[in-house]
């Protein structure tokens, strides 16, 4: 990609980013730029060939794209700071901010700029992140163009917009729910024998399986399920006690919930 890259806000999710661009081969170092508040901690990535500055107006003048990666209280005045600078015709936007729509968005900008919204989730920094994104009609181009820049770092959908809040739940906020899946079942293998060290690395490897079970097959849950469980064995007995004291529900609650909280964090 030969555009230049502006990430606005370099915290969790931004960092995230833009680690996963600098290990793809979609875009060179020094076309990237990132900004935070504090200039210390933008060093990491200066070292790694990128631009770095505190000033996001020269951030978004010397861009093509712009990543907003600020928190939902902080997307009306960055969206304000940034609109004098914008320019039709070349900026791009995409932001990362959960709840706020494009509308919304489009609304307190002076121009007729692109807007798309993208969701990644912090695997993003490995290249494994599942990111869905959304945009208008009349912004197809920068849709095709967010999607090109995400797909290196993982897997990337375009959805509609009304699913955006809920794919935060899933995909973004899934990660916690899955890592906590993970060291629950490390503490069963620690419990039963294994170091701690021992027990970690057992369950993420057998997690990263079962997920790749799934992604590989195109098969469902269930089935893979279905291969592992016998009569009166060992696997079904345990399954059976993880859904009487609420395993599923409770899982199935939890997305709901976030789902619930993140429609709220911009409004």
């Amino acid at each position: 990609m030969d555009k230049r890259i502006a990430v606005i806000g370099a915290g969790n999710i931004g960092s995230a980013i833009v680690l996963g661009l600098n290990e793809s081969d979609l875009i060179d170092s020094k076309n990237i730029i990132v900004t935070r508040r504090s200039r210390e901690s933008l060093k990491r990535f200066e070292e790694l060939g990128m631009r770095v500055t505190t000033d996001n107006l020269q951030a978004v003048k010397d861009s093509d794209i712009i990543v907003v990666a600020v928190t939902p209280k902080d997307l009306d005045g960055i969206l304000t700071q940034l609109d004098p600078v914008l320019v039709e015709g070349k900026h791009e936007i995409i932001s990362i901010v959960s709840g706020a729509s494009v509308k919304d968005m489009k609304a307190q900008l002076s121009k007729k700029i692109p807007v798309i919204r993208a969701m990644p989730n912090t695997a993003v920094a490995i290249r494994e992140s599942m990111t869905c994104l959304c945009g208008d009609d009349e912004d197809k181009e920068a849709l095709d163009r967010a999607v090109e820049l995400f797909k290196p770092l993982g897997a990337a959908i375009v959805i509609r917009e009304d699913l955006m809040v809920p794919a935060t739940a899933l995909c973004a906020c899934g990660i916690a729910f899955f890592l906590r899946a993970i060291r629950a079942a490390s503490q069963g293998g620690i419990e039963i024998g294994f170091h701690a060290d021992d027990a970690l690395f057992m369950a993420a490897q057998t997690a990263k399986g079962a997920a790749s079970l799934l992604l590989e097959k195109n098969s469902h849950p269930e089935d893979e399920v279905d291969r592992v469980t016998t009569p009166r064995g060992c696997t079904i007995a345990g399954l059976n006690q993880m859904e009487h004291s609420g395993f599923s529900s409770s899982l199935i609650k939890g997305i709901v919930i976030s789902a619930e909280k993140a429609e709220k964090l911009y409004s």
